[in-house]
């Protein structure tokens, strides 16, 4: 592939990103990241996906939380 159309190619692909998915930039202690991302492939998942996962279920989990306290 010539270097104007890999260019072309990556600005493409930047500009769908970034109209398409929000960024967010997760910081945590030297080491910690190894160990989540480790984990996440012994479930067979990205690091993107793994995360994404633990954010949906603890949303879901603090939602049903709030309604059984509302009882």
């Amino acid at each position: 592939m010539d270097e104007g159309k890999a260019k072309a190619s990556t600005v493409a692909k930047n500009r769908y990103n970034a109209k398409a998915y929000d960024s967010l930039r997760i910081v945590v202690k030297k080491g910690r990241k190894a160990e989540i991302q480790a984990h996440a492939e012994a479930m067979g998942e990205s690091l993107n996906a793994f995360v994404g996962r633990a954010i949906n279920e603890t949303m879901e989990r603090d939602k049903q939380g709030e309604s059984e306290a509302g009882q």
